[in-house]
């Protein structure tokens, strides 16, 4: 059996089947060949300086990573007054790589953080799926100029702390206000208000919550019943090589003649690089199966244990693993789908990863959580008096809930298309990607960053555009008029 239902979350994770897909694919076409054994639309990331909601709400926002600097910067620039809480001492952000895709690069330039990142991102020409033996090229997909003239938007791969940095600046420019060392303990959902751990109450007209994988507000949320992520079963090693030792070395020097992402898959494993840091650092993300305990790990034997991992793969490759001086081995996890997102008063809803936590195969985690950003204060803009805020939030739970819900099914596939072992799934897999390597015409593809129809779903997405849609039907059902802010 190839397919299985997404009815349970658990299973679904772990289960070697694929998963029906409820997003518009074409990806998995090609196993039905395999004998069976039991809008697209151009949208503008041009900067547009809005003019202030008439409706300036206050408004709590728990969290200073991605999601919440997002949500910062979507509701200031509608004119709302926005105050951050952040549990950490000081700002900042660890980890390295990360991928701005074209659904969210057009958001992030749009609200103008482009020159606040210059210098500092990197434009892909492609991606190249090579196999895990040889490096041989098995998928391909044009970005540079595909991307640009299809979707309108730029595909990017940055480094986290650069990204955080930037979006801290336009968050802080634009008026909003960050409270470091500000642990938030408790939630009242009808105020609304937070407790800090310091025993300081603060109040306002609602609470975003974007407190990340270890939400304190999801439970709370959740009527006391808490939906924790799931381990996977995979993790991953993230690291960075200096480009200096790479370009000496005239056996994988080759991998920075242009700016480009190469994936090599295999058996339950992968490797995905790309350079950071305007071009001078290049980045490694190593995934791999990994069924003990997190707590039991011991990061001082990473190294070593990542070689282990990745034994007998292309002789290329395991010269750039070689490279690695330090690494950090990090848990790979899912969220279990979740319906609910806003408390029943209305006053307190939480996004990003405390909502829809999902593993990294489509490269969408933090683009996900500046959607959400972006049709959150989309929906608040369209309302002209605090009686509507429960019809904005309805909306935008309804949207956003599908929207995440479906990236974090197409991550689940992609992780099971990029493993299959060596066999009959993996041959009908590669034959089925020949066109896009041989740049021939194709209609489908089981790369979804190729495959037209997953393309034009992920990428050519306007959560903007999307909320303001759905507001407009919501309001006119109401009979209630929208707030115009153009």
């Amino acid at each position: 059996m190839l397919y299985t239902s997404q009815g349970d979350s658990e299973s679904a994770v772990t289960s070697s089947e694929l998963p029906i897909p409820s997003y518009p694919t074409r990806s998995l076409n090609f196993l039905k060949a395999l004998p069976r054994t039991g809008g697209s639309a151009k949208a503008s990331c041009e900067i547009n300086n809005l003019s202030p909601s008439s409706l300036a709400l206050n408004v709590l926002v728990v969290g200073a990573g991605l999601g919440g600097l997002a949500v910062g910067i979507a509701l200031a620039r509608k004119g709302h007054a926005v105050t951050i809480f952040e549990q950490a001492p000081q700002m900042g952000e660890v980890g390295a790589g990360i991928q701005v895709p074209s659904n969210v690069s057009r958001l992030l330039l749009r609200w103008g953080l482009g020159p606040l990142l210059d210098g500092k991102v990197v434009e892909p020409k492609d991606i190249s799926f090579r196999r895990w033996k040889n490096g041989n090229v098995i998928g391909y997909t044009n970005l540079v100029p595909h991307f640009h003239d299809t979707f309108g938007a730029p595909y990017y791969v940055v480094h986290r702390a650069h990204l955080h940095e930037s979006m801290q600046r336009l968050a802080r420019e634009l008026g909003v206000r960050i409270l470091t060392a500000s642990k938030v303990m408790n939630y009242d959902m009808d105020g609304p208000s937070l407790t800090l751990q310091d025993g300081s109450t603060f109040g306002g007209d609602l609470i975003v919550a974007a407190d990340g994988i270890n939400s304190v507000s999801r439970k709370t949320i959740l009527d006391g019943v808490d939906r924790v992520p799931l381990r996977t079963g995979f993790a991953a090693y993230r690291a960075t090589v200096g480009v200096e030792k790479i370009r000496e070395d005239p056996a994988v020097s080759w991998i920075l003649e242009k700016p480009g992402m190469n994936v090599w898959i295999g058996e339950m494993r992968h490797v995905m690089t790309y350079t950071i840091a305007g071009g001078n650092s290049f980045n490694m993300v190593l995934s791999h199966p990994e069924e003990e305990d997190p707590e039991t790990w011991d990061q001082g034997k990473a190294l070593e244990s990542m070689k282990d991992h990745f034994k007998g793969w292309d002789p290329a490759l395991l010269k750039l693993i070689a490279m690695i001086e330090k690494t950090m081995k990090w848990p790979l996890m899912t969220g279990a789908p979740i319906e609910k997102w806003v408390a029943p008063t209305g006053k307190l809803l939480m996004l990003g990863d405390a909502a829809h936590a999902m593993l990294p195969y489509m490269s969408q985690g933090a683009a996900m959580a500046v959607e959400d950003a972006a049709g959150l204060a989309e929906a608040i803009s369209m309302i002209g008096s605090k009686s509507q805020l429960q019809i904005a939030l309805n909306v935008f739970e309804t949207i956003r809930v599908k929207r995440a819900n479906q990236m974090q099914e197409a991550s689940l596939i992609n992780g099971k298309l990029w493993h299959f072992a060596d066999g009959p799934e993996q041959e009908a897999r590669d034959i089925a990607m020949r066109p896009e390597v041989e740049g021939l015409h194709f209609d489908e593809s089981p790369n979804q960053w190729s495959d037209p129809v997953t393309q034009d779903w992920c990428y050519g997405y306007d959560a903007e555009e999307a909320m303001a849609k759905a507001m407009s039907s919501a309001l006119a059902k109401a009979s209630l008029p929208a707030s115009v802010n153009d």
